[in-house]
Protein backbone atom coordinates (compact mmCIF):
# COMPACT_ATOMS: atom_id res chain seq x y z
CA UNK A 1 0.00 0.00 0.00
CA UNK A 2 2.86 2.36 0.83
CA UNK A 3 4.39 1.74 -2.61
CA UNK A 4 1.07 2.50 -4.34
CA UNK A 5 0.78 5.65 -2.27
CA UNK A 6 4.26 6.79 -3.27
CA UNK A 7 3.39 6.30 -6.93
CA UNK A 8 0.18 8.30 -6.53
CA UNK A 9 2.04 11.10 -4.76
CA UNK A 10 4.62 11.26 -7.56
CA UNK A 11 1.88 11.40 -10.19
CA UNK A 12 0.08 14.15 -8.27
CA UNK A 13 3.17 16.36 -8.49
CA UNK A 14 3.12 16.05 -12.28
CA UNK A 15 -0.65 16.47 -12.60
CA UNK A 16 -0.60 19.71 -10.62
CA UNK A 17 1.24 21.39 -13.50
CA UNK A 18 -0.26 19.43 -16.41
CA UNK A 19 -1.99 21.64 -18.96
CA UNK A 20 -5.72 21.64 -19.49
CA UNK A 21 -5.23 20.55 -23.09
CA UNK A 22 -3.23 17.49 -22.06
CA UNK A 23 -5.74 16.49 -19.41
CA UNK A 24 -8.62 16.84 -21.84
CA UNK A 25 -6.79 14.82 -24.50
CA UNK A 26 -6.16 12.04 -21.99
CA UNK A 27 -9.82 11.93 -21.01
CA UNK A 28 -10.90 11.80 -24.65
CA UNK A 29 -8.47 8.97 -25.39
CA UNK A 30 -9.70 7.05 -22.34
CA UNK A 31 -13.31 7.49 -23.47
CA UNK A 32 -12.51 6.20 -26.96
CA UNK A 33 -10.75 3.14 -25.55
CA UNK A 34 -13.57 2.41 -23.13
CA UNK A 35 -16.04 2.32 -26.01
CA UNK A 36 -13.70 0.27 -28.20
CA UNK A 37 -13.32 -2.36 -25.47
CA UNK A 38 -16.91 -2.59 -24.37
CA UNK A 39 -16.99 -6.37 -24.77
CA UNK A 40 -13.92 -6.80 -22.57
CA UNK A 41 -15.45 -4.75 -19.77
CA UNK A 42 -18.84 -6.45 -20.07
CA UNK A 43 -17.19 -9.88 -19.87
CA UNK A 44 -15.38 -8.89 -16.68
CA UNK A 45 -18.58 -7.44 -15.27
CA UNK A 46 -20.58 -10.55 -16.16
CA UNK A 47 -18.17 -12.60 -14.04
CA UNK A 48 -18.66 -10.22 -11.12
CA UNK A 49 -22.44 -10.31 -11.49
CA UNK A 50 -22.53 -14.10 -11.73
CA UNK A 51 -20.48 -14.41 -8.56
CA UNK A 52 -22.70 -11.92 -6.74
CA UNK A 53 -25.88 -13.74 -7.75
CA UNK A 54 -24.39 -17.11 -6.80
CA UNK A 55 -23.64 -15.86 -3.30
CA UNK A 56 -27.17 -14.52 -2.78
CA UNK A 57 -26.39 -10.80 -3.09
CA UNK A 58 -29.52 -8.63 -2.86
CA UNK A 59 -31.06 -7.61 -6.18
CA UNK A 60 -30.55 -3.90 -5.49
CA UNK A 61 -26.82 -4.47 -4.90
CA UNK A 62 -26.57 -6.52 -8.09
CA UNK A 63 -28.23 -3.64 -9.94
CA UNK A 64 -25.51 -1.28 -8.68
CA UNK A 65 -22.89 -3.75 -9.86
CA UNK A 66 -24.30 -4.57 -13.28
CA UNK A 67 -23.00 -2.83 -16.40
CA UNK A 68 -24.57 -2.75 -19.86
CA UNK A 69 -23.67 -1.26 -23.22
CA UNK A 70 -25.82 1.73 -22.35
CA UNK A 71 -24.16 2.23 -18.99
CA UNK A 72 -20.70 1.92 -20.51
CA UNK A 73 -21.64 4.43 -23.20
CA UNK A 74 -22.81 6.77 -20.43
CA UNK A 75 -19.48 6.32 -18.64
CA UNK A 76 -17.58 7.22 -21.82
CA UNK A 77 -19.86 10.22 -22.34
CA UNK A 78 -19.14 11.23 -18.75
CA UNK A 79 -15.39 11.24 -19.44
CA UNK A 80 -15.93 13.50 -22.45
CA UNK A 81 -18.30 15.75 -20.52
CA UNK A 82 -15.71 16.26 -17.80
CA UNK A 83 -13.14 17.09 -20.49
CA UNK A 84 -15.49 19.78 -21.81
CA UNK A 85 -15.89 21.43 -18.40
CA UNK A 86 -13.87 24.46 -17.36
CA UNK A 87 -10.62 23.58 -15.62
CA UNK A 88 -10.80 24.84 -12.03
CA UNK A 89 -7.03 24.79 -11.51
CA UNK A 90 -5.64 28.30 -11.58
CA UNK A 91 -9.02 29.99 -11.37
CA UNK A 92 -8.85 33.23 -9.40
CA UNK A 93 -11.39 33.12 -6.59
CA UNK A 94 -10.69 36.65 -5.42
CA UNK A 95 -8.08 39.36 -5.80
CA UNK A 96 -7.36 42.69 -4.17
CA UNK A 97 -4.66 45.24 -3.43
CA UNK A 98 -3.81 46.25 0.12
CA UNK A 99 -3.14 49.89 1.10
CA UNK A 100 0.58 49.06 1.31
CA UNK A 101 0.58 47.95 -2.32
CA UNK A 102 0.61 44.16 -1.78
CA UNK A 103 -1.31 42.36 -4.52
CA UNK A 104 -3.17 39.31 -3.20
CA UNK A 105 -4.89 36.65 -5.28
CA UNK A 106 -6.68 33.54 -4.04
CA UNK A 107 -6.42 30.80 -6.68
CA UNK A 108 -7.64 27.21 -6.98
CA UNK A 109 -5.08 24.39 -6.77
CA UNK A 110 -5.46 20.59 -6.68
CA UNK A 111 -5.86 18.75 -3.39
CA UNK A 112 -3.10 16.30 -4.38
CA UNK A 113 -4.05 12.62 -3.91
CA UNK A 114 -7.74 11.85 -3.59
CA UNK A 115 -8.56 8.46 -2.13
CA UNK A 116 -11.91 6.88 -2.86
CA UNK A 117 -13.11 3.70 -1.20
CA UNK A 118 -16.36 2.40 -2.63
CA UNK A 119 -18.69 -0.57 -2.91
CA UNK A 120 -20.20 -2.40 -5.88
CA UNK A 121 -20.53 0.43 -8.42
CA UNK A 122 -17.85 0.12 -11.14
CA UNK A 123 -18.97 3.36 -12.79
CA UNK A 124 -17.41 5.14 -9.80
CA UNK A 125 -14.02 4.05 -11.15
CA UNK A 126 -14.38 6.13 -14.30
CA UNK A 127 -16.28 9.00 -12.66
CA UNK A 128 -13.70 9.44 -9.90
CA UNK A 129 -10.77 9.05 -12.25
CA UNK A 130 -12.12 11.67 -14.65
CA UNK A 131 -12.89 14.26 -12.01
CA UNK A 132 -9.56 13.76 -10.27
CA UNK A 133 -7.58 14.06 -13.51
CA UNK A 134 -9.37 17.20 -14.68
CA UNK A 135 -8.86 18.84 -11.29
CA UNK A 136 -5.16 17.94 -11.30
CA UNK A 137 -5.34 15.22 -8.65
CA UNK A 138 -4.11 11.64 -8.59
CA UNK A 139 -6.91 9.14 -7.93
CA UNK A 140 -6.10 6.31 -5.53
CA UNK A 141 -9.08 3.99 -5.71
CA UNK A 142 -10.05 1.00 -3.62
CA UNK A 143 -13.22 -0.77 -4.76
CA UNK A 144 -14.99 -3.81 -3.34
CA UNK A 145 -14.26 -7.46 -4.00
CA UNK A 146 -17.68 -7.77 -5.64
CA UNK A 147 -16.65 -5.45 -8.50
CA UNK A 148 -12.94 -6.27 -8.66
CA UNK A 149 -12.85 -7.69 -12.20
CA UNK A 150 -14.95 -4.82 -13.55
CA UNK A 151 -12.83 -2.20 -11.79
CA UNK A 152 -9.60 -3.77 -12.98
CA UNK A 153 -10.79 -3.77 -16.60
CA UNK A 154 -11.96 -0.15 -16.47
CA UNK A 155 -8.86 1.11 -14.67
CA UNK A 156 -6.53 -0.67 -17.09
CA UNK A 157 -8.28 0.93 -20.06
CA UNK A 158 -8.24 4.42 -18.56
CA UNK A 159 -4.56 4.13 -17.60
CA UNK A 160 -3.72 3.10 -21.16
CA UNK A 161 -5.65 6.06 -22.54
CA UNK A 162 -3.78 8.44 -20.24
CA UNK A 163 -0.43 7.01 -21.25
CA UNK A 164 -1.17 7.38 -24.96
CA UNK A 165 -1.46 11.13 -24.45
CA UNK A 166 1.62 11.51 -22.27
CA UNK A 167 -0.24 11.86 -18.97
CA UNK A 168 1.09 9.65 -16.13
CA UNK A 169 -0.78 6.35 -16.02
CA UNK A 170 -0.47 6.56 -12.24
CA UNK A 171 -2.93 9.42 -12.32
CA UNK A 172 -5.23 6.45 -11.63
CA UNK A 173 -4.14 3.66 -9.30
CA UNK A 174 -6.51 0.87 -8.32
CA UNK A 175 -5.81 -1.11 -5.16
CA UNK A 176 -6.34 -4.79 -5.97
CA UNK A 177 -6.30 -5.98 -2.34
CA UNK A 178 -9.93 -5.84 -1.22
CA UNK A 179 -9.45 -7.25 2.28
CA UNK A 180 -10.69 -5.37 5.33
CA UNK A 181 -7.11 -4.99 6.55
CA UNK A 182 -6.18 -3.24 3.31
CA UNK A 183 -9.17 -0.92 3.68
CA UNK A 184 -8.02 0.14 7.14
CA UNK A 185 -4.45 0.59 5.90
CA UNK A 186 -5.80 2.68 3.02
CA UNK A 187 -7.60 4.97 5.46
CA UNK A 188 -4.39 5.56 7.37
CA UNK A 189 -2.15 6.73 4.53
CA UNK A 190 -1.24 10.00 6.20
CA UNK A 191 1.12 12.01 4.07
CA UNK A 192 -0.27 10.32 0.96
CA UNK A 193 -4.05 10.80 0.80
CA UNK A 194 -5.05 14.45 1.06
CA UNK A 195 -8.79 13.75 1.03
CA UNK A 196 -10.63 10.44 1.46
CA UNK A 197 -14.14 9.95 0.08
CA UNK A 198 -15.90 6.77 1.27
CA UNK A 199 -18.86 5.70 -0.85
CA UNK A 200 -20.74 2.85 0.73
CA UNK A 201 -23.11 1.67 3.39
CA UNK A 202 -23.22 2.22 7.14
CA UNK A 203 -20.56 -0.41 7.88
CA UNK A 204 -18.02 1.30 5.63
CA UNK A 205 -18.79 4.72 7.09
CA UNK A 206 -18.46 3.30 10.61
CA UNK A 207 -15.07 1.85 9.70
CA UNK A 208 -13.91 5.22 8.38
CA UNK A 209 -15.09 7.03 11.50
CA UNK A 210 -13.26 4.51 13.70
CA UNK A 211 -10.02 4.04 11.80
CA UNK A 212 -9.29 6.86 9.33
CA UNK A 213 -6.36 9.12 10.12
CA UNK A 214 -6.53 11.10 6.86
CA UNK A 215 -8.97 13.95 6.16
CA UNK A 216 -12.27 12.65 4.81
CA UNK A 217 -15.58 13.83 3.40
CA UNK A 218 -18.47 11.50 4.17
CA UNK A 219 -20.69 10.45 1.29
CA UNK A 220 -23.59 9.82 3.64
CA UNK A 221 -26.90 7.97 3.74
CA UNK A 222 -29.82 9.35 1.80
CA UNK A 223 -33.02 9.18 3.83
CA UNK A 224 -34.69 11.53 1.36
CA UNK A 225 -38.21 12.84 2.05
CA UNK A 226 -40.94 14.17 -0.21
CA UNK A 227 -43.51 16.36 1.55
CA UNK A 228 -46.83 16.78 -0.26
CA UNK A 229 -48.25 20.10 0.93
CA UNK A 230 -51.87 21.17 1.25
CA UNK A 231 -51.40 23.31 -1.87
CA UNK A 232 -49.76 20.56 -3.94
CA UNK A 233 -50.86 19.74 -7.47
CA UNK A 234 -51.63 16.09 -6.72
CA UNK A 235 -50.95 14.58 -10.14
CA UNK A 236 -47.54 16.24 -10.10
CA UNK A 237 -46.95 14.93 -6.59
CA UNK A 238 -47.75 11.36 -7.64
CA UNK A 239 -45.30 11.57 -10.54
CA UNK A 240 -42.55 13.00 -8.33
CA UNK A 241 -42.98 10.36 -5.62
CA UNK A 242 -43.11 7.48 -8.09
CA UNK A 243 -40.02 8.72 -9.91
CA UNK A 244 -38.11 9.31 -6.69
CA UNK A 245 -38.91 5.86 -5.33
CA UNK A 246 -38.92 3.57 -8.38
CA UNK A 247 -36.70 5.06 -11.10
CA UNK A 248 -33.65 3.56 -9.37
CA UNK A 249 -34.37 2.56 -5.79
CA UNK A 250 -30.84 1.37 -4.96
CA UNK A 251 -29.19 4.81 -5.00
CA UNK A 252 -28.71 7.41 -2.27
CA UNK A 253 -30.96 10.07 -3.86
CA UNK A 254 -33.98 7.77 -4.10
CA UNK A 255 -37.02 8.84 -2.09
CA UNK A 256 -37.31 6.82 1.13
CA UNK A 257 -39.97 8.71 3.10
CA UNK A 258 -43.28 10.32 2.14
CA UNK A 259 -44.95 13.01 4.25
CA UNK A 260 -48.48 14.13 3.37
CA UNK A 261 -50.50 17.08 4.67
CA UNK A 262 -53.62 15.83 6.49
CA UNK A 263 -55.98 17.91 4.34
CA UNK A 264 -54.97 16.13 1.10
CA UNK A 265 -54.10 12.70 2.49
CA UNK A 266 -57.54 11.11 1.85
CA UNK A 267 -57.32 12.03 -1.85
CA UNK A 268 -53.59 11.72 -2.42
CA UNK A 269 -52.67 8.52 -0.62
CA UNK A 270 -54.97 6.18 -2.61
CA UNK A 271 -53.70 7.67 -5.87
CA UNK A 272 -50.03 7.39 -5.00
CA UNK A 273 -50.43 3.91 -3.48
CA UNK A 274 -52.00 2.68 -6.72
CA UNK A 275 -49.16 4.19 -8.73
CA UNK A 276 -46.53 2.63 -6.44
CA UNK A 277 -47.33 -0.90 -7.57
CA UNK A 278 -44.73 -3.31 -6.24
CA UNK A 279 -43.55 -0.91 -3.53
CA UNK A 280 -44.00 -2.06 0.08
CA UNK A 281 -45.39 0.68 2.29
CA UNK A 282 -44.99 1.12 6.04
CA UNK A 283 -46.73 3.97 7.80
CA UNK A 284 -48.37 5.62 10.76
CA UNK A 285 -51.89 4.92 12.03
CA UNK A 286 -53.49 7.62 9.89
CA UNK A 287 -51.99 6.41 6.61
CA UNK A 288 -52.92 2.83 7.52
CA UNK A 289 -56.49 3.84 8.26
CA UNK A 290 -56.78 5.53 4.85
CA UNK A 291 -55.13 2.80 2.79
CA UNK A 292 -55.85 -0.25 4.92
CA UNK A 293 -53.58 -2.47 6.98
CA UNK A 294 -53.21 -4.89 4.07
CA UNK A 295 -51.55 -2.19 1.94
CA UNK A 296 -49.54 -0.41 4.63
CA UNK A 297 -47.62 -2.18 7.34
CA UNK A 298 -46.86 -0.56 10.70
CA UNK A 299 -43.77 1.66 10.64
CA UNK A 300 -41.26 1.22 13.43
CA UNK A 301 -39.18 4.02 14.91
CA UNK A 302 -36.23 2.66 12.93
CA UNK A 303 -38.21 2.81 9.66
CA UNK A 304 -38.58 6.59 9.86
CA UNK A 305 -34.81 7.07 9.68
CA UNK A 306 -33.90 4.18 7.42
CA UNK A 307 -32.33 4.33 3.97
CA UNK A 308 -34.13 1.34 2.45
CA UNK A 309 -32.33 1.26 -0.94
CA UNK A 310 -35.17 -0.97 -2.05
CA UNK A 311 -38.80 -0.86 -3.19
CA UNK A 312 -39.97 0.14 0.26
CA UNK A 313 -41.30 3.50 1.46
CA UNK A 314 -42.30 4.97 4.81
CA UNK A 315 -45.48 7.09 4.85
CA UNK A 316 -46.68 9.57 7.45
CA UNK A 317 -49.56 12.04 7.56
CA UNK A 318 -48.61 15.35 9.18
CA UNK A 319 -50.83 18.15 10.43
CA UNK A 320 -49.05 20.95 8.58
CA UNK A 321 -45.76 22.29 7.21
CA UNK A 322 -44.41 22.61 10.75
CA UNK A 323 -44.96 18.89 11.27
CA UNK A 324 -43.14 18.04 8.05
CA UNK A 325 -40.15 20.22 8.90
CA UNK A 326 -39.98 18.79 12.42
CA UNK A 327 -40.12 15.20 11.13
CA UNK A 328 -37.33 15.86 8.62
CA UNK A 329 -35.20 17.56 11.27
CA UNK A 330 -35.52 14.47 13.46
CA UNK A 331 -35.09 11.71 10.89
CA UNK A 332 -33.46 13.25 7.81
CA UNK A 333 -29.87 12.43 6.89
CA UNK A 334 -29.02 15.83 5.42
CA UNK A 335 -28.96 14.58 1.82
CA UNK A 336 -32.01 15.70 -0.19
CA UNK A 337 -35.49 16.85 0.86
CA UNK A 338 -38.36 17.91 -1.40
CA UNK A 339 -41.67 19.74 -1.14
CA UNK A 340 -44.49 19.62 -3.68
CA UNK A 341 -46.58 22.76 -3.45
CA UNK A 342 -48.08 25.65 -5.39
CA UNK A 343 -47.76 27.89 -2.33
CA UNK A 344 -44.69 30.09 -2.87
CA UNK A 345 -44.48 31.07 0.79
CA UNK A 346 -44.52 27.42 1.88
CA UNK A 347 -41.87 26.56 -0.70
CA UNK A 348 -39.60 29.37 0.43
CA UNK A 349 -40.03 28.50 4.08
CA UNK A 350 -39.29 24.81 3.42
CA UNK A 351 -36.10 25.67 1.54
CA UNK A 352 -35.04 28.13 4.21
CA UNK A 353 -35.68 25.96 7.26
CA UNK A 354 -34.89 22.43 6.10
CA UNK A 355 -31.23 21.60 6.74
CA UNK A 356 -29.98 19.42 3.87
CA UNK A 357 -27.40 19.46 1.11
CA UNK A 358 -30.16 19.89 -1.49
CA UNK A 359 -33.74 21.10 -0.97
CA UNK A 360 -36.09 20.65 -3.91
CA UNK A 361 -39.35 22.36 -4.82
CA UNK A 362 -41.65 20.46 -7.21
CA UNK A 363 -38.89 18.13 -8.41
CA UNK A 364 -37.76 14.57 -7.79
CA UNK A 365 -35.05 13.84 -5.23
CA UNK A 366 -33.30 11.88 -7.99
CA UNK A 367 -31.90 15.14 -9.39
CA UNK A 368 -29.29 15.47 -6.63
CA UNK A 369 -26.53 14.17 -8.81
CA UNK A 370 -23.32 15.57 -10.24
CA UNK A 371 -24.28 14.97 -13.86
CA UNK A 372 -27.79 16.37 -13.38
CA UNK A 373 -26.31 19.47 -11.70
CA UNK A 374 -24.02 20.01 -14.68
CA UNK A 375 -20.81 18.82 -12.99
CA UNK A 376 -20.18 16.04 -15.52
CA UNK A 377 -20.12 13.49 -12.72
CA UNK A 378 -19.51 13.45 -9.00
CA UNK A 379 -16.97 11.84 -6.75
CA UNK A 380 -19.58 11.62 -4.01
CA UNK A 381 -22.46 13.47 -2.41
CA UNK A 382 -21.34 15.03 0.83
CA UNK A 383 -23.77 15.29 3.71
CA UNK A 384 -21.18 17.16 5.75
CA UNK A 385 -20.86 20.94 5.97
CA UNK A 386 -17.10 21.52 5.92
CA UNK A 387 -15.22 21.99 2.61
CA UNK A 388 -17.88 20.33 0.46
CA UNK A 389 -21.63 19.76 0.65
CA UNK A 390 -23.85 18.02 -1.87
CA UNK A 391 -22.55 16.60 -5.19
CA UNK A 392 -18.76 16.91 -5.28
CA UNK A 393 -17.55 18.00 -8.69
CA UNK A 394 -14.36 19.62 -9.95
CA UNK A 395 -14.45 22.66 -7.69
CA UNK A 396 -14.82 20.49 -4.57
CA UNK A 397 -11.66 18.60 -5.57
CA UNK A 398 -9.57 21.74 -5.27
CA UNK A 399 -8.40 23.90 -2.42
CA UNK A 400 -6.98 27.40 -2.63
CA UNK A 401 -3.73 29.15 -1.97
CA UNK A 402 -2.88 32.84 -1.77
CA UNK A 403 -0.44 34.37 -4.24
CA UNK A 404 1.01 37.57 -2.80
CA UNK A 405 3.14 39.96 -4.88
CA UNK A 406 4.99 42.92 -3.47
CA UNK A 407 7.75 45.34 -4.42
CA UNK A 408 9.83 45.28 -1.26
CA UNK A 409 7.21 45.73 1.46
CA UNK A 410 8.23 44.81 5.00
CA UNK A 411 6.01 44.60 8.06
CA UNK A 412 6.57 47.05 10.87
Amino acid sequence: MAELGARARAAASVLAITSTADKDAALAAAADLLEARTELVLAANAADVARAEATGTAATSVDRLRLSEARLAAMAAGLRHVADLADPVGQVVAGWVRPNGLEIRQVRVPLGVVGVIYENRPNVTSDAAALCLKSGNAALLRGSSAALRSNQAIASILREGYGKMGVPADALILVDDTSRDSAVEFMRLRGVIDCLVPRGGPSLIATVLEHATVPYVIDGDGNCHVYVDAAAELDMAVAIVVNGKTQRPSVCNATESLLVHASVAPRFLPAVAAALEGVALVGDEVSRSILGADRVGPATEEDWGREFLDLRLSVKVVADLDGAIEHIARYGSGHTEAIVTADLAAARRFQREVDAAAVMVNASTRFTDGEEFGFGAEIGISTQKLHARGPMGLRELTTTKYLVTGDGQIRV
